[in-house]
């Protein structure tokens, strides 16, 4: 008897494995684009808490290219946050200039607000 079996019916290949015969199953290839700290967040958030759609992107092959685009939006949403809040805020380069540890302190506060925005409205949703 063969070790491999085609079906017609649905199109697989089956390769047999002690008694039974199991389909021979391959994922689709992997695209290969970095995924920063915001794509590892929302990663970590699928994995704990959307199980249904990360086993979906996983096994469509869109979970890479998923957690590339968030990264990048999530990214871009920060960096334009922080802006705005800073110019909002009035904290400028003369006020780095004539007293850092002030302008540390607002700009670290402004960080943090950009980063639970961007989590609340990206990463976590």
């Amino acid at each position: 008897m063969e070790n491999r079996i085609y079906n017609e019916q649905n199109g697989l290949w089956y390769e047999k494995q002690g008694d039974y015969y199991i389909p021979c199953l391959t994922l689709p290839e992997k695209e290969n684009q970095s995924i920063g700290v915001w794509g590892q967040r929302h990663l970590r958030y699928l994995k704990q808490h959307r199980k249904v759609l990360y086993v979906n992107l996983l096994t469509s092959g869109k979970l890479n290219s998923h957690l590339a685009e968030i990264d990048k939006q999530a990214e871009d949403m920060f960096f334009q946050l922080v802006k705005q809040m800073a110019e909002r805020e009035g904290v400028t380069e003369q006020l780095k200039v004539d007293n850092q540890m002030e302008w540390v302190g607002r700009m670290n506060n402004i960080r943090n607000r950009a980063k639970e925005i961007v989590n609340t409205e990206l990463i976590f949703a």
